[in-house]
């Protein structure tokens, strides 16, 4: 049903509304949304080869229907990089039909192909419909996320 793939320099207009999407889920949009240059410097670093960032899409029916972005990095408790799972976004449309499972299981995919042991992320405690899924697929670690910005 979805096609899920790497990205490509040519889906940055189909990209572009989703990667919107996303941040406007999270808050960030209008006078709050993230300046244009950390969006083109995203964009950039999933096309460059000296990153670890990486950026995948669940095609159907000829158009973008999700995006999936990940990174990998060391840690203090295992040799083999671990794999983080940063932003999941699919159009509202497409909810509660696989794509956001199809992309979850690709980055699963791509982290046990480089001996990644372990892919992990974060989410808001109001993503009511999101935790749905990721209880299906991960386990809620029950640890509790500080951030301070600098």
């Amino acid at each position: 049903m979805y096609r899920v793939r790497a990205a490509t320099p040519a889906d940055y207009a189909e990209w572009r509304p989703l990667w919107d999407g996303y941040n406007a889920f999270y808050g960030r949009l209008n006078a709050t949304a993230l300046p244009e240059e950390i969006t083109q410097a995203t964009w950039a670093r999933f096309f460059d080869p000296n990153e670890p960032v990486f950026a995948l899409v669940a095609e159907c029916d000829g158009r973008l229907a999700g995006l999936v972005h990940y990174l990998f990095h060391r840690g203090t408790i295992q040799l083999k990089p671990t794999c983080y799972l940063q932003d999941l976004f699919t159009l509202p449309e497409e909810r509660g039909r696989g794509v956001g499972r199809s992309l979850i299981e690709a980055v699963y995919g791509e982290a046990a192909a480089v001996g990644s042991k372990r892919v992990y992320w974060h989410t808001h405690e109001g993503n009511v419909a999101g935790r749905m899924l990721y209880d299906k697929v991960a386990q809620d670690s029950g640890f509790v996320v500080y951030v301070k910005g600098l």
